[in-house]
């Protein structure tokens, strides 16, 4: 399956993932197409670029409203005839607009054991509350915020030693892991979808 990636910042979990595919370890996917970008500053650009990955950097103007940003969106990525796209620290938040192109073929990877902490810096968010186990999702997108049903998640213990930035950079660990296996899950079809729960072929 042709797979594009979106992303707005440094990239680590698109590298991971390109990575992987370029090892030959993540079967369904055929084609990593692009790596879509809506800020011109992300990190990540220059890192799909040399991992020899077609790039596309598509900011949303000012003037512009979320379904003519999204109609823009579809026809920059439509020409490449994915049947996955991943996102992988993309910032935007993605409306009906791009989702009924696209519908349940878009899954994210979340820094947080949902439905516990949504939005952004999950992290922080699961830190700051006291947890004692925290970790990552990755599921499908739908127009509720993180709360697509979920394919994969791995949970990540926080010592009474950890900073923030260590429960983090721990949690991003398993993201690496985690999403490439969801990808390649979602990529082969080995799933079915039960009301919410995702039920998965045996491993």
């Amino acid at each position: 399956m042709k797979t594009g990636i979106f992303i707005s910042g440094t990239g680590s979990n698109m590298e991971a993932v390109i990575k992987n595919f370029q090892k030959g370890s993540i079967p369904g996917v055929s084609e990593i197409s692009f790596v879509l970008s809506d800020k011109k500053s992300a990190p990540g650009i220059e890192k799909a670029q040399k991992l020899g990955i077609h790039t596309i950097v598509l900011p949303k103007m000012k003037e512009e409203s979320r379904e003519e940003y999204e109609i823009r969106l579809f026809e920059a990525v439509r020409p490449f005839d994915t049947g996955l796209i991943v996102l992988a620290g993309f910032m935007k938040i993605i409306g009906s607009t791009f989702l009924s192109r696209y519908k349940g073929k878009i899954i994210n990877i979340h820094p947080s054991l949902l439905p516990s902490f949504k939005g952004v810096d999950a992290q922080t968010q699961a830190f700051d509350y006291g947890v004692k186990i925290s970790g990552c999702t990755v599921h499908f997108v739908d127009e509720t915020l993180d709360g697509g049903p979920v394919i994969l998640q791995k949970a990540v213990e926080r010592y009474d030693s950890d900073t923030a930035d260590d429960l983090k950079h721990r949690i991003l660990e398993q993201e690496h892991r985690l999403l490439s296996e969801a990808v390649s899950i979602v990529a082969q079809g080995k799933y079915t979808i039960k009301g919410r729960l995702v039920l998965l072929e045996r491993r």
